[in-house]
């Protein structure tokens, strides 16, 4: 039983801008695949060696495999489609998987529009492929495939064609039962520029218990799972002694949510010297930031060098559209404490929804410089079309070429410009912040890694800019304002939407007291700040949000919140 693992060859400007990631799914599945006795396996990353369809076709080909399986995010669903269309046209016999997110809700569209594709793998993977490997090497596929759950596939019935979905599968409760075969990337591919050094991306929980409306990763993963801090460090210690990895990130949503076990994650980085070895980041929220203030040096002397926060918008109102659930004052406060405990903190910051103005935008701008992160990052709000949030918007999207879906193209058309003018002005912010970061900030910020990771990651800016490939400026035209009424984002605008499949897919916290309904979008005038705005959610009949205390509301949760984190 020979299997071939492909992850397609898309690229956008935005996290490539620091590197080649390597694809942790890929070793995750490969790790499940071979201790269950499925050891004749083999792993492409088309995406790092952008290799074509043709030289793709040539590899396909030379492996004649008997499966064929692929990965897909939103904006890699084409390619990936047509990888396992190659794998057709070259091996008729091989049974062609799909997974990833963007298949597990949206398999209807997908089957409908490739009907090359045998099966989709909804959720996470490792023990539904196993499963499915399993059927197919007793030849008891396709008769006895509705006896896995979890896929999604086609059949042929007398009355014609019909998409079939099989019970969800539950999810993976034991994660330090998956043991990931990290062996079958190659290496020396995978560098993270600010640092130059190898880079990995292992993940300590996987969910949330959170349900920020514009995200799709609680909702994915169903219900919050975290690993044994321990195993986690174990699985590090190997990345740096067998694939001398120097640095990695997290790949959780919010790897601090449980605050005792990230403790424990830390101390065993010091333990073992590995944090004089190897530097790490993590994405989290502004509470958590708050919550942790005194653990933050220990944060930092066990090699946590970047910290990248959803702060989000510039409007209390914006952040309140999202369920964000954090106050403007918050993300000051937080960004500091980074600061002081000497983390290179980053700002991530959402634009170009409907109401977005000239002035909302440069208030973002204004608020980064006040707030003083070490780095910004605008990102254009892109729909995920199985998001709550989506469901409020959806008869304002006009673009549905998924290509696009890469937080770096404007989707969304702002009523109060175009969407060149969107860009050109998220560029704007991009060259005043960075210029002044590049002559009055980062060559003073101190010494150490600190000040070496802040020049490390300016290179990486400017590398990226110069090969024209920072927010894909290179293929939509723009070269500054100047060229901004010539800018061609190539939009095919001949893709249509059909609907996302969730009826059956209920995550944890969709049940909880967490999710709570969104502002209508009736209330929302604008998103530039500033108390006429709340006045206007009241006035809409909208409730204004009370001070909030922590991800989920009101002062009772932050003692559920600390109890959490001090349970095993």
């Amino acid at each position: 039983m020979r299997i071939l693992l492909i992850h397609p060859n898309y690229h956008s400007g935005g996290a490539e801008i620091a590197g080649n990631w390597p694809p942790a799914w890929a070793a995750y599945l490969a790790g499940s695949l071979k201790a269950a006795g499925f050891s004749d396996l083999r792993f492409v990353d088309a995406m790092t060696n952008n290799i074509s369809d043709d030289d793709l076709r040539d590899i396909i080909k030379a492996e004649q495999p008997d499966i064929v399986g692929c990965t897909c995010i939103t904006p890699s669903i084409y390619k990936a489609e047509r990888v396992l269309q190659i794998a057709k046209e070259v091996a008729p016999k091989t049974v062609t998987v799909l997974g990833g997110i963007h298949a597990t809700f949206m398999y209807q569209q997908v089957l409908t529009e490739a009907p090359w594709i045998d099966t989709i793998v909804r959720g996470e993977g490792e023990e539904i492929l196993i499963n499915l490997v399993r059927l197919i090497d007793q030849g008891r596929w396709p008769a006895d495939r509705h006896e896995v759950k979890g896929l999604a596939f086609t059949e042929t019935l007398a009355e014609g064609a019909q998409i079939v979905a099989t019970p969800a599968a539950p999810t993976i409760k034991d994660l330090d039962s998956i043991e990931a075969d990290w062996g079958i990337l190659e290496w020396d591919k995978y560098r993270y520029i600010p640092l130059n050094c190898r880079v990995a991306i292992p993940n300590m929980a996987r969910g949330c218990p959170f349900t920020c409306s514009f995200c799709s990763q609680w909702k994915f993963w169903r219900d919050y799972r975290f690993r044994d801090p321990i195993k986690v460090v174990d699985e590090i210690e190997t990345l740096y002694k067998k694939y001398d990895i120097g640095f990695f990130i997290l790949a959780d949503e919010e790897p601090t949510i449980n605050r005792k076990k990230f403790i424990q994650f830390c101390e065993a980085l010091i333990e073992r010297g590995l944090n004089e070895k190897v530097l790490w980041g993590i994405n989290t929220r502004v509470t958590d930031i708050l919550r942790d203030e005194e653990y933050l040096p220990l944060y930092r002397k066990a090699g946590l060098i970047h910290v990248s926060l959803g702060t989000e918008a510039a409007a209390q109102l914006k952040l309140d559209l999202f369920n964000k659930e954090t106050k403007i004052s918050d993300n000051k406060k937080a960004i500091q404490l980074l600061r002081d405990a000497g983390i290179v903190v980053e700002a991530q910051f959402i634009v170009g929804l409907e109401n977005e103005t000239a002035e909302t935008l440069e208030e973002t701008y204004r608020m980064a410089v006040e707030w003083g992160p070490d780095l910004a990052n605008w990102s254009m709000y892109t729909p995920w079309p199985f998001t709550s949030l989506f469901q409020e918007m959806k008869d304002k999207v006009e673009i549905f070429d998924f290509d696009k879906y890469n937080f770096v193209t404007p989707i969304m058309k702002p009523n109060a410009m175009d969407r060149s003018e969107l860009l050109d002005r998220v560029m704007n912010n991009y060259r005043r912040f960075y210029m002044k970061k590049a002559l009055f900030h980062y060559p003073w910020a101190g010494k150490g890694a600190r000040r070496r990771y802040l020049l490390g990651c300016l290179k990486a800016f400017l590398k990226s800019g110069f090969e024209r490939k920072f927010y894909d400026l290179g293929k939509v035209g723009y070269w500054g304002p100047q060229s901004k009424k010539k800018v061609n984002f190539h939009f095919d605008e001949g893709r249509k939407l059909a609907e996302a499949q969730t009826s059956d897919w209920i995550a944890a916290a969709d049940t909880s007291r967490k999710a709570k309904p969104l502002i209508p979008l009736s209330a929302v005038s604008a998103c530039g700040g500033g108390r006429d705005q709340m006045d206007a959610i009241e006035a809409s009949g909208a409730k204004a949000p009370a001070v909030v205390m922590a991800c989920g509301g009101g002062t009772e949760q932050m003692a559920e919140t600390d109890d959490a984190a001090g349970a095993d």
